[in-house]
């Protein structure tokens, strides 16, 4: 008999991350339920969006229990404040014991708090200055090419 891999994934905050994660996820055939506390933010969500939409305060465990999160597979924390997106992923791995959780931090100096915890951070920030870095490495490769050429060397 063969095995169905069920992946129910929760994710808080309909930002764009939130949105696009989302849409990506049900696309690929996932079980997705997105969270947000303000109804207005689900109108950025894709029209091929084809997962769960709930108003309501992930940090409250009645939201969190009318999405049966014992359930889930995964949590995203994806709001566009740190202090939620900690306070969240610290309920679903250390109280609600959930598998796999990932945040979004864009202050690196609260990553404090995730120390010693399996939660999988994303850093927007710095992703951005990495990104950066590789376009003035790539610049630098570039002109010192054309250095060369122009003095022959």
């Amino acid at each position: 008999m063969k095995k169905i891999n069920f992946e129910y994934i929760i994710i808080v905050g309909c930002s764009r991350f939130g949105t696009n994660i989302a849409t990506e996820l049900s696309l690929s055939g996932r079980d997705v339920v997105i969270i947000d506390i303000n109804e207005n933010s689900f109108r950025k969500l894709s029209a091929n969006y084809s997962g769960f939409k709930v108003v309501g305060d992930a940090t409250d465990i009645d939201t969190l229990m009318e999405v049966d999160i014992y359930k889930a597979t995964m949590l995203i924390a994806a709001t566009n404040d740190d202090d939620v997106n900690i306070m969240i992923s610290l309920i679903a791995k250390n109280i609600l014991n959930i598998d796999t959780v990932i945040t979004r931090l864009y202050d690196n100096e609260k990553e404090v708090v995730y120390e010693g915890l399996d939660i999988k951070i994303i850093r927007p920030t710095t992703l951005t200055i990495n990104e950066f870095d590789k376009l003035l490495e790539i610049n630098k490769a570039v002109n010192k090419k054309s250095l060369i050429r122009r003095v022959g060397a």
